[in-house]
């Protein structure tokens, strides 16, 4: 049976064009979409009939395990995988890991004894990958989104490094700032150490010194951001960072809560800039300087992975890298 990386290949274009044309996710150029309708014809791929003919021989479900009651950018992520599973037919059956290990375990297994055809799963920052090795032990057709792992999964996710160092870049460049605080997420995800290489890829390029003082772990919450905020904020006169970059949506709330509640302006006093978009950072005061994730994108190139992957249950594991947006605003400095 053809896949989509077979027709990928017969149009000579990426899985995720392929993947575009076909959810309608982003727009394409005329051109393009007929080479690969063409390459479709071609080689007899029809992916509506791909999911029927799954849904037929099994449940018709996929499970999803994400962390997203406290998390925006997830819960905007779980819309778009169920967006995704309405366009192949599917149902999804969703339960939240509350981005805690043991919890993710159990999430795991029990969407295993409910017989889902596949999981789609973000990873927490378990040492021991408890989950990961229970999906890889029991042979479940999965993929993992927005956290990448070096085990063999399909996986997607988003350009972390470069991303991040062009929010940070832009910071340096557009505005002259040199000491620039990062507040980095939850220890033990993959988002968490390439954020961070990103922001030190920035400094590097610019020629300035990193310190380990403007570097903050901020758990990817809004309390522990806060408080790494005014930790920033009680460093020496002349060693206070001019600028702060948050590495996600939750963080950046809580690092401006935390600049408010010091009476300190944005960005008149300090910058701020942030990972991950959400619907009403166009509607902050100042509005947020921010770099946006492809979440349509993301979540149909989640199930379709894990269509294709049901269906090959033996073909090489793919690993898909999105690119994210920077989206300038007001937050950072600019009119």
């Amino acid at each position: 049976m053809a896949t989509m990386e077979d027709v990928a290949r017969a149009a000579d274009v990426s899985l995720s064009t392929v993947s575009h044309v076909v959810n309608g996710t982003r727009k394409v150029s005329p051109k393009t979409v007929a080479a690969v309708n063409a390459a479709m014809q071609q080689i007899g791929y029809v992916p509506n009939m791909l999911a029927r003919a799954l849904a037929g021989s099994s449940s018709g479900t996929i499970g999803v395990a994400i962390s997203a009651f406290t998390n925006h950018y997830f819960s905007e992520t779980v819309r778009a995988i169920e967006a995704a599973c309405t366009r192949h037919g599917l149902m999804m059956l969703f339960s939240d890991t509350h981005d805690d290990p043991e919890q993710e375990l159990k999430v795991v297994q029990n969407l295993h004894q409910r017989r889902v055809d596949g999981i789609v799963l973000a990873p927490s920052g378990d040492p021991h990958n408890r989950a990961l090795d229970y999906l890889t032990s029991n042979k479940i057709a999965s993929v993992l989104v927005d956290r990448m792992s070096p085990q063999a999964f399909d996986q997607v996710g988003v350009e972390n490094v470069e991303a991040t160092a062009q929010l940070v870049s832009h910071l340096i460049a557009a505005h002259g700032h040199r000491r620039i605080g990062f507040i980095a997420g939850a220890p033990g995800l993959s988002t968490t150490d390439e954020r961070i290489d990103g922001y030190r890829l920035a400094l590097q390029r610019a020629n300035i010194t990193f310190d380990a003082d403007l570097l903050r772990s901020g758990d990817s919450n809004l309390e522990r951001s806060g408080a790494a905020t005014r930790e920033l904020l009680a460093l020496p006169a002349g060693q206070r960072p001019t600028a702060i970059v948050a590495g996600n949506n939750l963080m950046t709330i809580g690092t401006m809560h935390a600049l408010r509640d010091a009476h300190i302006a944005v960005p008149q006093d300090v910058a701020l800039a942030g990972f991950d978009d959400f619907d009403w950072a166009d509607y902050f005061s100042p509005r947020l300087t921010v770099m946006a994730q492809p979440l349509e994108e993301l979540g149909a190139m989640a199930v379709d992975l894990l269509i294709e992957r049901i269906a090959h249950p033996g073909r090489d594991q793919h690993v898909q890298r999105l690119s994210p947006t920077l989206r300038v605003r007001n937050s950072c400095g600019c009119p």
